[in-house]
């Protein structure tokens, strides 16, 4: 009896160690099927997130125009404009006060830039002929904020040439958090600066010599805002503007800040008034700037002169300084910069 009941335990040990063993090989084979698919899935979403797939077949913000019908798109490529607005917490309308159109070429890692004058003449579909910083406001006032920036990017539009994908507002303020958030950078001034109407007084007359300076947000915002004691006042501020944006992509890209892109990503309504841009869009972006960015060869400032003039302005019916860029060189710059 006690060999049969010995012999029966032996059995059902087995039968345990069989089912036991039977159960891990599911569990494991599930564990694999899972992982195959999760690094299938990944590789899948890593495939449609690299820029030439992305970035391919883009929407134009309001829609193509007649101005950009002739523009040849090329995947791996899109046109974003940066604006700098001195929208403020609570209002509804703001003036633009800066404008960068960008041609970032994620194939050959460059980035051409091409600073717009507030004070350039443009047309304003429904008015006439304005200057660029009252687009906005307007169209804000009598359509809503969204429609305002809709409205500024397709009045650049019209004058480039360029069908325009992506907008990004940011403000006084969300340029001093970034650079805050970041913990400085240096900014390489190419000529003498004396602050003439800066946002706070105690910055007045503050004079900062050509070459590198550590500066933290305010100081920063301070300076991409000064003009008047420029050289070329609104020329000489959009290369302060492009030694602000060097200063910050060097300081996103050390090592010592990977850790901070989380936050900063989740942070970005302090940084932005507005923008169409996704999370997978910014995805994509750092995909392909990944391993291969040198801001200060990669990032090309174009500028673009023009005139001013005592012109009409259609919006405002009243005489005002407006500046009219040279059209043969602002064509030749968005030919050679600026298409594909």
């Amino acid at each position: 009896m006690v060999r049969k009941n010995e012999s029966g335990n032996s059995r059902s040990t087995l039968r345990k160690s069989r089912k036991h063993h039977r159960v891990l090989r599911i569990v494991l084979l599930s564990l694999a099927l899972l992982l195959i698919a999760g690094t299938a899935y990944g590789f899948f979403e890593y495939h449609r997130l690299k820029p030439e797939n992305h970035f391919n077949n883009l929407k134009t913000v309001g829609g193509t125009s007649k101005s950009t019908s002739n523009y040849k798109e090329k995947a791996g490529t899109f046109n974003v404009l940066l604006i700098g607005s001195d929208a403020r917490k609570g209002n509804t309308a703001s003036h633009t006060d800066s404008m960068v159109l960008i041609h970032a070429d994620l194939n050959n890692h460059t980035y051409n830039m091409l600073s717009i004058p507030r004070d350039t003449r443009v047309y304003m579909q429904g008015y006439g002929y304005t200057k660029l910083t009252s687009v906005q406001y307007i169209s804000q006032v009598k359509q809503g904020e969204k429609k305002g920036i809709v409205s500024a990017v397709q009045a650049v539009s019209n004058l480039t040439g360029v069908p325009i994908h992506y907008y990004a507002e940011t403000n006084y303020w969300g340029l001093q958090y970034m650079v805050d958030a970041l913990g400085g950078i240096d900014i390489n001034l190419p000529f003498k600066v004396t602050l003439t109407h800066p946002w706070y007084k105690r910055n007045a007359g503050k004079t900062f010599a050509p070459g590198v300076h550590t500066v933290n947000g305010e100081m920063a915002a301070e300076l991409t805002h000064e003009r008047y004691s420029l050289p070329g006042t609104d020329y000489g501020r959009q290369q302060l503007q492009q030694a602000a944006l060097i200063g910050i992509a060097k300081k996103i890209m050390q090592p010592s800040n990977v850790t901070r892109l989380p936050a900063l990503s989740r942070s970005l309504s302090k940084f932005l008034v507005a923008t169409n841009m996704s999370t997978e869009d910014m995805v994509s972006v750092g995909l392909g700037v990944k391993g291969d960015f040198h801001p200060e060869s990669q990032i090309k400032y174009r500028q673009v002169k023009g005139s001013s003039a005592t012109m009409y302005d259609d919006l405002l019916k009243a005489n005002n300084s407006q500046i009219i860029l040279n059209k043969n060189e602002l064509q030749t710059t968005i030919k050679k910069y600026f298409s594909n």
